[in-house]
């Protein structure tokens, strides 16, 4: 079934700027009542056509980025103490954490036993100081906080996506259909997304060929042309989380238009609290999402990030808007 497109590249604003594709106006249910209670409930939104990178920001393209603003990412500081009160100062270091699976079965779903804080873990070096980007500039940069992507997307002229923005180019013009590109997820035995295979998080069979992270572009573009927007990492967005999403508007005329979530009172963690720190939605999964663990490699999957929370799977890609 395809999402009610209200208008077409046409109406675009011009020529493509490079490297992006145009995602046309729609109105489409956004969200899912068949799965994770915090993407119900289903419900429709409107949202005016914009301009979406075709593939997540690269480690080049970061590199770029740094090289010409000498921004600093938030993994690479010391925290401060003020920030963090009651915290043990020899744990105040920089760092980040990254994915580091265990040699055998696990029972509990305390994710301590397979993220490690590592120090030294940033962009630069995605599994720890003596890692490097050298030969994975076309992967997606990670070890990026929010703070991050919002930099590099003001320099770069551009924004995030709000969570609607994100949801409805994932779709790539599908509705009702549980993935990006259907209802299967490896239709006729085709990967279609870097997703984990095997029993998550110690027995990964690598059928797809990636152990981590992909290069750009190694699956199909969705129906838009826009690759990766499935697995490999997860995509920050503006929206502060929620544990639901709204309830339908109760006549057509009342439809949200350009959604944006933002409480970020409410998005902060309960178990948090003292510390103040909001959290925003993440979309679209990462090469760690399993059947048996996570099943949010689909368009309408969601999951809530600490702002201040850096890791070895989560990246982002941004958004133009054309004036309106």
């Amino acid at each position: 079934m395809n999402i009610r497109s209200e208008s077409r590249v046409s109406a675009s604003n011009g020529n493509p700027p490079a490297g992006m594709v145009w995602v046309p106006d729609a109105t489409y249910l956004m969200g899912s009542d068949s799965h994770y209670p915090e993407e119900a409930p289903a419900h429709p939104v409107a949202v005016d056509g914009f301009w979406i990178d075709e593939a997540p920001v690269t480690n080049r393209q970061f590199l770029t980025f740094v090289n010409s603003t000498g921004h600093i990412t938030f993994a690479e500081k010391k925290p401060l103490a003020e920030d963090y009160p009651g915290a043990d100062p020899a744990n105040l270091r920089a760092g980040s954490l990254v994915f580091v699976p265990p040699d055998h079965p696990v029972q509990s779903r305390d994710i301590r036993q397979w993220w490690v804080f590592t120090r030294g873990a940033n962009w630069r070096h995605p599994l720890g100081r003596k890692s490097s980007i050298g030969n994975i500039l076309d992967h997606p940069v990670v070890h990026v906080a929010y703070s991050d992507a919002l930099a590099f997307a003001q320099w770069s002229g551009k924004e995030l996506p709000t969570e609607a923005e994100w949801e409805l180019a994932a779709r790539g013009g599908l509705e009702a259909t549980e993935f990006a590109w259907g209802d299967e997820l490896t239709p006729e035995g085709r990967h279609m997304a870097n997703t984990w295979q095997g029993t998550f998080p110690h027995e990964n069979l690598e059928e797809d060929g990636f152990e981590r992270t992909s290069p750009i572009k190694a699956y199909p573009a969705n129906g838009y042309g826009i690759y990766d927007m499935i697995g490999n990492v997860w995509e920050w967005t503006t929206d502060f989380w929620t544990t639901r999403h709204p309830q339908p508007a109760a006549k057509p005329c009342c439809i949200p238009k350009n959604p944006r979530g933002t409480d970020a009172a409410g998005s902060i963690d309960p178990r948090q609290a003292e510390l103040h720190i909001p959290r925003r939605v993440l979309k679209g999964g990462s090469h760690l999402c399993a059947p048996n663990y996570c099943r949010r490699y689909r368009p309408a999957a969601r999951h809530a990030q600490e702002i201040d929370t850096t890791t070895s799977h989560v990246g982002f890609r941004c958004v133009r808007r054309p004036s309106r």
